[in-house]
């Protein structure tokens, strides 16, 4: 295993309008304090209670897709947790995956790839669980 699922991400015009919608649909909390993501006027979160994480992040000029068109296509990527950036860049690289962005020469604890077949996902520096019990 190189990651662990941390939440998935959709791209909006309006990410608290988005949250606020799944919110609706599968209950929790929109914006719940996280260390793991900030939020603002270009991103909200929602944690569900079944302790799925989704995020949403403002697009400007987002298109919204249009099943099956693929002229609109699905519009969202996982982010993947895991404790040391580099080797699990190097891992997923070496199945198959390829650099988007790795941020190179900066601080920032995500960098960004594509599956072989081109779907971007992230790979997000985290401290591993002790246990799932532990995690509230």
């Amino acid at each position: 295993m190189i990651a662990e699922l941390r939440c998935v991400v959709l791209d909006s015009p309006d990410p608290l309008l988005l949250a606020e919608f799944y919110r609706t649909l599968l209950g929790g909390r929109v914006n719940q304090v996280d260390r793991r993501w900030a939020v603002g006027e270009d991103w909200a979160t929602l944690h569900t209670p079944s302790g799925t994480v989704l995020a949403f992040q403002r697009v400007a000029d987002h298109r919204p897709p249009r099943w099956p068109d693929p002229e609109h296509p699905l519009q969202f990527h996982p982010d993947f947790g895991v404790p040391d950036l580099d080797e699990a860049g190097a891992r997923a690289m070496a199945v198959g995956a390829t650099v988007l962005d790795d941020a190179a020469g900066t601080d920032r604890p995500w960098r960004i790839y594509a599956d072989p077949a081109g779907h971007p996902f992230c790979l997000v520096k985290h401290s591993p669980r002790a246990s799932s019990a532990a995690v509230s």
